[in-house]
């Protein structure tokens, strides 16, 4: 999040657009792979902001692998979201409206490593059965794909 940070050296807490792009990464049993956030204590997908020249699709391989240790092969655009609906304020202050790209992946290599200041764990959950403490801004999110997948 170096642009971000970058950012936030300036104008500090007040709210920003912030570019990024979460995974739905979803196993070989039709489970969605979840991260327990060490910044809010709810689960929420893999994914993050754009970095200065960087495409969504860039970042959202980046991040599944810097956040998981997992690889895409292939993604498949969701869907676009921001509005009211993805602002968020972080716990330590600092405001966000998002613009967020949401891929599918299916089709993923490598073996789940966690990054240790972002991630307390990962875990797959079946799509009727996922937790009840969901990152703010990726309740709509999810919800959208949930629909989409008939739940």
């Amino acid at each position: 999040m170096g642009y971000i940070m970058d950012l936030r050296k300036i104008v500090g807490t007040r709210p920003l657009l912030m570019a990024g792009a979460c995974v739905f990464l979803i196993d070989k049993d039709n489970r969605l792979l979840l991260q327990l956030r060490t910044d809010n204590g709810a689960w929420g997908l893999p994914g993050g902001s754009l970095e200065l020249g960087e495409s969504m699709e860039e970042v959202a391989r980046r991040e599944l692998f810097e956040e998981t240790g997992l690889e895409a092969t292939h993604f498949t655009l969701v869907n676009v979201f921001s509005g009211e609906e993805i602002y968020y304020k972080y716990p330590h202050g600092d405001e966000v409206y998002n613009v967020v790209a949401a891929y599918e992946c299916k089709d993923y290599s490598g073996v789940l490593i966690r990054d240790e200041q972002e991630v307390l764990e990962l875990k797959f959950f079946e799509l009727h059965d996922l937790p009840n403490e969901i990152s703010p801004p990726d309740i709509p999110v999810i919800r959208y794909y949930l629909q989409l997948q008939g739940f």
